[in-house]
């Protein structure tokens, strides 16, 4: 009896752990963690990571900065949608995807040539990077929102959840 209470309880542990399913692109599409495809190609390194303040209005970093091969590199769409925002916020260009059920990307800093409305598929060019986020390293800042809640964008082209090891057959 103790070996089956075991495995259950691990498997109780597991799904409380794991990310509830919302939906991406088309209505019904669950987000599973890694589903989405990265925004940059090759796979680019992390140059800051995902530091979600504590409170909406402190501080922190609403997203992750990719590095790029150099600025002018092309910005892909990670997920099908709409665009819903193209223009400058404070002095830098922006664009925003409506991945729809309240899942939008913003990526800046993107000159694009697209207008709000227009529909992206997954792998879409979206626009170029354009210098100066990062400094002297080239980058692109993306961040995911779901509603009013930012979340890691990572964990949309990978997945983040922790390893969790189970009892092998009948020890325990």
């Amino acid at each position: 009896m103790k070996t089956r209470a075991i495995p259950a309880a691990i498997l109780l542990s597991v799904s409380a752990i794991a990310p509830a399913s919302g939906a991406v692109g088309t209505p019904g599409a669950a987000t599973v963690p890694g589903s989405w495809a990265w925004p940059l190609a090759p796979k680019p390194a992390v140059v800051r990571a995902f530091d979600p303040p504590d409170k909406p209005w402190m501080s922190g970093h609403r997203g992750v900065d990719l590095r790029t091969a150099a600025d002018g590199a092309p910005v892909t769409a990670p997920e099908s949608g709409t665009v819903s925002f193209v223009g400058v916020v404070v002095d830098r260009p922006v664009i925003t995807i409506d991945h729809g059920n309240g899942l939008r990307s913003s990526f800046e800093p993107v000159e694009s040539s697209l207008s709000s409305g227009a529909a992206v598929s997954r792998g879409d060019v979206i626009g170029t990077v354009a210098t100066g986020h990062c400094g002297s390293v080239p980058c692109v800042h993306w961040g995911v929102r779901r509603g009013e809640e930012y979340i890691n964008p990572l964990s949309l082209v990978t997945d983040l959840r922790p390893s969790i090891l189970l009892p092998v057959g009948g020890r325990g």
